[in-house]
Parts: C-alpha cells; structure tokens; sequence
C-alpha cells in the first residue's frame, strides 16, 4: 500500500528531493475538483499548490544575505553621492583610507581597489570600485569567470529564467494573470507566493506590490513582510527606503538576518562604521553570534585593519572551531605575515574538516615550501592541478610553481611555467611581470618592456610593474620615462622605499639639466 499523494510530497520536500515533490504535487493539481478532500485547514488543492510552490522556489533559492555583487551598471550609474574625501577608517570605496594593521603590497598583494585579497572568495572581494568603466569591464566580477557581469541583475538571470526550465509547458503561475489583492488576504499562501515571484519569477516589481498589500492587511504588524519589503528595495537599488523598513522590522522583531540585510545596506551605501556599530549593537542582544562576528571581521578586512580582523575571526573561531572562512582568513594572514608553519596548520584543519580543491592544496602547496618542508610542496601542486576545475585555477597553480622555481634558482623551469600561467590565463599580470625580469636577466630589453607595459595595462593597482618600467627606462637613459613610471609606482604604493630613492635621483637629474 502506498503512502498517501500529499504526504509523499511532504516527505519528498522535507529530504529536499524538490523536482520528486514538485512532480507529486502536479499529479495532484491535476486532479479533478471532486477528488479533492476539503481539510480543516484549507483544500488538498491549496495544500499541492503551496507545497509546489515552495519547492519550485527551494530549488533556485539564494540567500539573499550573501548575495551581494556589483555590477558595472550599479558602480558606474550609481547615483549615491558618497564623500570623495572620506575620513581614513571610514570608507571602503576610496583606496588608501584603512586603518592600517597588516602587511604592505610588498608582501600581501591587492585587489584593483587597494585593499589586500582576503583568504577566502566571497561575492565583492574580488573587485572593489573601479576608478574607470574600462578598468570595471576588465575586472572579473566573480571568481569563477573572466567575463563581467552587466548589472546587478545579472546574478539572478538563472533564477529568473529557471520557470521555463521547471515546466515545459510553461510557468506554472502565470503572473500577469494574479490577483495579488485575494492573495495578500490569504498570509499562508501569500508568503509561499512571495517567495516564488521574488526567488523563482526574479519579478522584483510584482513580489513588491504583493509585499505591500499583504503588510497593509496586517495592519503592518507582520516583521516579515517588512523584511520582504526591504529586500525588494535593495534590489531596486532604494537603498533609504529598504533601511526604514529593516529598523521598522527590527523594532517589532529583533532578528540576525535582519540585522544582516541592513548591514548590507550601509554597507552598499558606504558606511562601514555603521554597519560595525549595528553588528556590536546586534552582539549585544545575541552573545556570541558567529555570523555577527563574522561581519565585524569582514567590515575591518575590507578597511584594511587587517590585524582587528584577525583577532575577530579568532573570536568566531571560539563560537565554531569548524568555520571554514574564519579558518582560511587567519591561515592567510599569517602566511603573508611570514609565518607560512602556523598557516600550514589552518590549512591541514581545513582538509581535516573535508574540504578538498584546488585552491587548499594551492595553499599547503606555498606554505610547505616557505615553511622548507620541500618533499610535500610538489606532490600538493600537482594535487591542485589535478583538482583544477577550470583555466584561471591551472594559472594560479602553475604561476606559483614558477616562484617555487625562481626560489630554488631554476630560472628555465620558471620561465616555463609563468609561460603556462599565460597559456591558461592569458590576462595574468603579475605573470607578465615576473617573465619581463627574467626576460631582463637574458638581457632582452625590448621584450621585458613590451611585457611590463602589457603588465602595467592590466593591473594598473600593482606597484611592481611600473616601478619595473621605471628601473628599465632608467638605465637605457629614458629619464622622462622613468619618472612617469615611478610616479604611478608611488601612487600604487606610497611607502615603497625603492620608489621613493629612484624618484629622488631622477629629481636631482632634472635638476643638473
């Protein structure tokens, strides 16, 4: 005997077997009307729809907290006005105003927006602002792929268009054709319905409309929907709006996400010591909050206060010893604090704990070395090659066996494999760099400068090539040059002390002329 139809579905719901529950409760939906029982409730009918609903909507949900990209058209439209001389510690969107805490771009290298690359890819930390809309064409906005996103809506394309994909015959609610007004009366089905339009349908405007309805039938004492609401204003880029309606539901409901989704609007509205404040505020009526923590850390990362962060990520070490962020922050931290022996052990915590890629044994890979423990350092990269998932991963990889190689002296083996980093990425800049000084040692003058401006050109947020250029001008007598180059390695790394004495002979050079 065979469970009953609608308990199966739950059933199925319930172990996150979606398509299996979705395909359940279409077999029900198409049942005729007098087979369907009345429930105390309401009818199988409503209860099929509802679970369908929700299950068509588990399979593209994305949580709305760390759903945070970007795109071209909201960095460069945007129309926030934001302090262009901000106060050091108090923005993110200008580089050079963090607090300071952590190691130089000599050591730690930098993302385009000045700030140091954190230990673990999130959505935001691989691209900052750019300054230019070439330089925000050229920069990867996410980690995955080299091809930038459009707009903000280009990370929920997938979700959007997933309705044809669920059904063959089309959407399974046909939007155009609600009254949102009956269903906002019905709160059980209207949030269900929410959820659809807002995660499944991406149809910001509808989802928004039945927020509103629904709220007002509430008589507004539903926090719920004041949360639906502000994340229908975030998406829509009314970033005030969606802070009223967040601290309206925090007053009637205090709630972590909500705290979280209006952290994310200060932050986007460039308010980052808001947003820390909100966080130790938020701490205080939830003790020990990993994911509020973890925010604190993230704000002082981005600001550059790297050595807060860490101390930060240790406390959301203390909640969950098994955090996998916290865990490869602090390992990166400490590697380039030159401590590569203690990073080795984060990263061994992070195999232990199952995870297993490219990028980990990338890592145990430079840490071993560094560390001198060298029979481990190349079975872990060939380890990563071998996990490599896509192009950009077998770059890094083989760009960090060519300083494996440069560390012990095999310039012909790393001439090779920076050449490898270009063959399966051929937008790797810091590769360029590296083969213009090997090309220098040939004595190859033409060629390293043709590297080191194809190198300039890419990561203009990167002091080495142009102080390269600078040195390389400088010795075949190319003053002017020389002085153009070091001017934007300064400006890239003001406390480089090479730059600062080539500077200083160039400026007594002009001034013998």
């Amino acid at each position: 005997m065979g469970l009953e139809p609608l308990f199966q579905a739950w059933s199925y719901f319930r172990r996150r077997k979606f398509r299996e529950c979705a395909d359940v409760c279409s077999q029900l939906l198409e049942r005729p009307p007098g087979e369907q029982e009345l429930d105390s409730e309401y009818t199988v009918f409503q209860a099929a729809w509802n679970l369908k609903t929700r299950a068509l909507t588990e399979m593209v949900y994305v949580d709305e907290i760390d759903m945070d990209q970007e795109g071209i058209a909201e960095i460069i439209l945007d129309e926030n006005a934001i302090a262009q001389v901000a106060r050091p510690g108090t923005s993110l969107k200008l580089p050079g105003t963090g607090q300071g805490g952590g190691p130089s771009p000599a050591v730690r290298p930098v993302t385009q927006s000045g700030r140091p690359i954190t230990g673990f890819v999130r959505p935001s930390t691989q691209s900052g602002r750019p300054s230019t809309m070439e330089q925000a064409i050229r920069t990867p906005r996410t980690a995955l792929t080299a091809r930038p996103i459009t707009s903000a809506s280009g990370g929920y394309v997938r979700p959007g268009t997933a309705s044809m994909i669920t059904n063959p015959d089309g959407p399974f609610i046909n939007l155009s054709r609600l009254n949102l007004t009956k269903y906002a009366h019905k709160p059980k089905l209207a949030k269900a319905l929410f959820e659809y339009i807002f995660h499944h349908e991406n149809d910001v405007k509808n989802a928004l409309d039945l927020a509103a309805l629904a709220t007002e039938y509430a008589q507004f004492k539903d926090w719920w929907w004041k949360v639906q609401i502000g994340k229908c204003y975030y998406r829509l880029g009314l970033y005030r709006e969606a802070e009223k309606q967040f601290h309206s539901a925090l007053k009637q409901q205090d709630m972590v996400d909500t705290i979280l989704y209006l952290a994310k609007v200060y932050l986007r509205l460039d308010q980052p010591v808001t947003a820390l404040n909100l966080f130790k505020e938020g701490l205080e009526r939830f003790p020990g909050e990993v994911t509020l923590i973890c925010g604190i850390a993230r704000i002082y990362e981005e600001m550059n206060n790297i050595s807060s962060a860490a101390e930060y990520y240790k406390d959301v070490l203390k909640q969950d010893n098994t955090h996998v962020e916290a865990i490869a922050c602090i390992g990166s931290n400490h590697f380039y604090s030159d401590q590569p022996e203690i990073a080795l052990r984060f990263y061994r915590r992070l195999l232990q704990m199952g995870v297993y890629n490219c990028q980990l044994f990338n890592n145990l890979g430079l840490c071993c070395f560094y560390a001198q423990q060298y029979d481990m350092t190349l079975s872990s990269f060939e380890r990563a090659l071998f996990l490599a998932e896509n192009e950009e991963e077998t770059a890094d990889v083989w760009y960090n066996l060519g300083h494996v190689a440069v560390g012990i002296g095999d310039l012909n083996l790393a001439y090779q494999c920076f050449k490898l980093t270009l063959v399966n990425n051929n937008d790797y800049a810091e590769a360029y760099n590296n083969l213009a000084v090997l090309e220098m040692r040939k004595g190859h003058t033409e060629q390293a400068r043709a590297l080191l401006q194809t190198a300039s050109s890419l990561a203009p947020h990167i002091y080495e090539p142009h102080f390269n250029v600078a040195i390389l001008s400088e010795k075949v007598g190319d003053l002017q040059r020389s002085y153009t180059a070091a001017q934007k390695s300064e400006e890239a790394f003001p406390g480089h002390v090479d730059t600062q004495q080539l500077m200083k002979q160039l400026k007594e050079h002009f001034a013998m002329l």
